[in-house]
């Protein structure tokens, strides 16, 4: 990952910062590599046909030249330092290819790896990218404020702790901080991923880069600004990618070793039978055959194709594996560490609950309702009910006005247009439908200080409802708690069925890793068959979490969606986020994207990846048998060049079309059935979990 960032552009403290991508032609890698390709491809048929030499020659030498090159020149520069860099070897085994006719072979060699080289230039670009627009989160400027009372516009980066700032309605937060004055509702879900604005009031903390509500706040500044909690994602995130260095380094370490082995075999090959008297040309031809059968195309293409067509099979059915490299990892992962709001959920409230509190019959009936989880409600009260809600909030933007606006349309409502509107951050709004005073909002508000027997019968409805992992919303008309709202984030359908299927696969319960509050978080865990519950945290302690798991030789599976993700998702093994709602530094930093949000297809790819692992294991048996084979007939027999590039090629095209199996829709269907077969004793059990916890509407009461 690219260690050093632009600086951003000015970003508008009420606005969302624009999304910014490099495109892939403007690096220059993917420019030479596509025309590599395009001069290779142009010069193909022209061989195969049997076009004379004047026509396809110059393309293929325009191959080697524009591909070569930038790979020739950075083995050349790391030469200069004593390494040997295997792209260097390669383009050398192509020149040697070359120089004895093997033209197209070299020619091929040079497109694979001027393509590879393109590809991951723009993945470390799209990194880099990401990371700058999460920095564009906070606002380039922030009003201070004067000790004479008198504002002025500073540059965020010139806050210091113990300066005030005040934060407008609709405002982007400057600075981490502490709320001195004023009232309002901030959504940070770019901090911790909860799905509903919280509510903020003096003495309660704000970040940088959260979006302000309707009121208007006085914050105290208690960080710098490079101490913000955006600023440590920032850090986190590339922190975490550097973390990989050491598998890269093993990579290399065994790249220098193969190079040095076979640049010296090569010269062995070429200079003994010199020294005991064989001719120039003889010893010349067997070193160049040398250098073709021992060349690493086999071992390439015997890793390769298995994992890139399990790459494309799984991005037909909706999951974009970013590499060949994660496709590879992602089989090998032995816990997984989940998400909340937006991966096991769906990320939007619901209204999920309608109670509605009416009069009780008789004492008999007081005492009865007391034991009961709900009072009796008819489906015409509830739909009344609903609708005054909703006429109320129909004017508000707050996410639970528009999750009751929804569930009144869905209930085919009309409604009626409200007066005298009012909102207050915190507390709810108020309205006057058609000759009705209508309150709806946070129940420990509206019934602060209230001691009649409705207000403790509507307090009883939403304890319950709160205890069950619901949002309790209390609707008052004329004074008189009406009935009490619950909201809540829907759970995904196939959230179970997956949690048993990952169960299944890797041995272990996934954990949940959510910034939510402690009671919700394990109500929903319950409901899926997951055990180990950590709420309440922060994007450093889910980091905290999966390096916990790391340290103790486990790979971690992490599959989020947010910008509280992102640092968990470069942190792991392997990262997965979810596309449909997932955040933009989520999708960049993880591995691979669920881009139709279908959660089940996760234990499926798994599944892929592990059949995809089988067969590179079985293609690298092959690719050795043959290599060693035809070494050796070079080394200790007559081996004609003929029918060394023959068994060199044959080699290839036989690990190649084994590894191409796994394109077809069969392979996908039997990865799907593997991990439904891991998932069958886990999912009866948590069915009958989620079967008696799992938040339901019921609208025929």
């Amino acid at each position: 990952m690219a260690s050093t960032l632009t600086k951003p552009a000015p970003a508008s403290a009420g606005t969302a910062p624009a999304r910014r991508r490099t495109r892939v032609l403007a690096l220059p890698e993917a420019r030479w590599a596509l025309a590599a390709l395009v001069l290779f491809l142009i010069g193909l048929p022209l061989d195969l046909l049997g076009a004379p030499a004047w026509a396809w020659g110059p393309l293929f030498a325009a191959t080697y030249l524009t591909g070569g090159w930038e790979p020739a020149w950075e083995g050349l520069k790391a030469l200069k330092d004593k390494t040997l860099d295997v792209d260097l070897l390669m383009v050398v085994a192509a020149l040697g290819a070359a120089s004895i006719g093997q033209v197209l072979d070299g020619a091929l060699l040079i497109v694979i790896f001027a393509t590879s080289g393109a590809l991951e230039a723009l993945a470390t670009a799209r990194t880099a990218d990401s990371v700058r627009g999460l920095l564009d989160l906070a606002p380039t400027t922030a009003t201070r404020l004067l000790g004479d009372g008198t504002e002025e516009i500073v540059p965020t980066g010139d806050l210091v702790v113990g300066d005030v700032i005040v934060i407008r309605p609709g405002e982007r937060v400057g600075a981490d901080g502490r709320v001195t004055e004023g009232a309002s509702e901030v959504d940070q879900a770019t901090i911790t991923g909860e799905p509903l604005p919280v509510v903020k009031e003096a003495g309660d903390e704000v970040f940088a880069g959260t979006l302000n509500g309707t009121g208007a706040l006085r914050v105290v500044v208690e960080r710098d600004a490079s101490d913000s909690v955006i600023a440590r994602i920032v850090r986190m995130v590339e922190e975490a990618s550097e973390t990989k260095a050491p598998t890269q380094l093993f990579i290399e370490k065994v790249e220098q070793r193969y190079s040095l082995g076979m640049v010296a075999a090569t010269l062995a090959v070429f200079l003994v039978p010199l020294a005991f008297g064989a001719e120039l040309t003889s010893a010349l031809l067997r070193a160049m055959t040398f250098m073709i059968v021992a060349s690493p195309c086999a071992v390439v293409l015997a890793t390769m194709p298995p994992l890139l067509s399990a790459l494309a099979n799984a991005g037909r059915h909706g999951v974009l594996v970013k590499s060949a490299v994660v496709m590879e990892r992602l089989g090998q992962v032995d816990v997984v560490a989940m998400d909340k709001t937006g991966t096991l959920t769906e990320g939007t409230p619901r209204v999920t609950a309608v109670r509605v509190l009416g009069a009780p019959s008789s004492p008999q009936r007081e005492r009865e309702r007391e034991h009961e989880r709900e009072p009796y409600e008819s489906g015409a009260a509830q739909d009344r009910l609903l609708a005054l809600a909703a006429a109320a909030e129909h004017p508000s933007e707050h996410p639970l006005a528009r999750a009751i606006v929804q569930a009144a349309h869905a209930r085919g409502q009309q409604l009626v247009p409200a007066q005298d509107f009012g909102s207050t951050p915190g507390l709810g709004v108020t309205a006057t439908v058609g000759g009705d005073l209508v309150e709806v909002g946070a129940p420990a508000r509206l019934l602060q200080g209230a001691e009649d027997a409705s207000s403790a019968r509507a307090a009883a409805v939403a304890g319950d409802l709160e205890a069950d992992g619901h949002t309790a919303v209390l609707v008052r008309v004329n004074g008189v708690p009406a009935g009490v709202l619950g909201i809540a984030d829907r759970l995904r359908p196939d959230a179970a069925a997956t949690v048993a299927a990952l169960t299944g696969l890797t041995g272990t319960p996934p954990m949940l890793l959510t910034g939510d509050n402690p009671r919700a978080a394990a109500r929903l865990a319950a409901g899926v068959g997951i055990t180990d519950v950590r709420a309440g945290l922060l994007p450093q302690d889910k980091v905290a979490a999966v390096q916990d798991q790391e340290k103790a030789g486990r790979r971690v599976l992490v599959i989020g969606d947010g910008v509280n993700d992102a640092p968990a998702l470069a942190a792991a093994h392997t990262g997965i986020a979810m596309g449909r709602a997932g955040s933009d530094l989520a999708l960049e930093t993880a591995d691979a994207v669920i881009v139709r949000d279908e959660l089940a297809t996760v234990p499926t790819v798994v599944a892929l990846s592990r059949r995809a692992r089988g067969l590179v294991v079985q293609n690298l048996v092959i690719a050795g048998v043959f290599i060693t084979a035809l070494v050796l007939w070079d080394l200790l027999g007559t081996l004609p060049l003929p029918l060394g590039v023959l068994g060199h090629e044959g080699s290839t095209v036989l690990v190649g079309l084994n590894g191409l199996r796994l394109l077809r829709e069969g392979a996908w269907r039997r990865a799907a059935a593997d991990a439904d077969h891991q998932a069958r004793p886990a999912s009866t059990s948590a069915s009958r979990t989620r079967a008696t916890s799992e938040p339901v509407a019921r609208p025929g009461r």
